[in-house]
């Protein structure tokens, strides 16, 4: 199986080779992220690291769109949903709702939490289990809302 690295890297020379500009785009931002971190921290990252990246990377796109529809830039909605689609690409399939609320329910019972006050704890079981693979304030608002708070 190749790294998210590789997988970067085929895609580049392919979006390259068809002239895809808007995806040649997207792939050069994302490699320049890659490299800036490892250059920046002098390591060079594996699967998981890039998977941090991206999902900062997505994070970030998701929070221009909002800006973007509240100030009535159609055009530039537009072109940070497609990076944000293609971005997306790069990370794990994410889990439904459904999932994550059984993970919840398994997570309140195995740490016996009663209140909001064990509200960490949860967390701290739920978290390894569902890093990159849903989005943490998704999973905040079903244990908040599992534990009444």
């Amino acid at each position: 199986m190749a790294t998210l690295k590789e997988r970067l890297s085929e895609t580049l020379k392919t979006a390259m080779k068809s002239g895809d500009k808007d995806r040649v785009g997207f792939a050069r931002n994302l490699h320049a992220a890659i490299r800036k971190k490892e250059i920046d921290d002098r390591i060079d990252l594996d699967d998981a690291g890039v998977q941090k990246i991206v999902q900062s990377l997505v994070k970030q796109r998701q929070d221009s769109i909002e800006q973007f529809k509240s100030g009535g830039r159609e055009d530039l909605v537009a072109k940070e949903t497609a990076e944000m689609k293609f971005l997306q690409t790069f990370l794990p399939e994410q889990m439904g709702e459904a999932e994550i609320r059984s993970l919840v329910d398994w997570a309140v019972s195995e740490s016996k939490a009663a209140s909001a006050k064990d509200m960490g704890n949860v967390m701290k079981l739920l978290m390894p289990k569902v890093q990159g693979k849903a989005d943490g304030k998704l999973v905040n608002q079903i244990v908040k809302e599992k534990l009444g708070s």
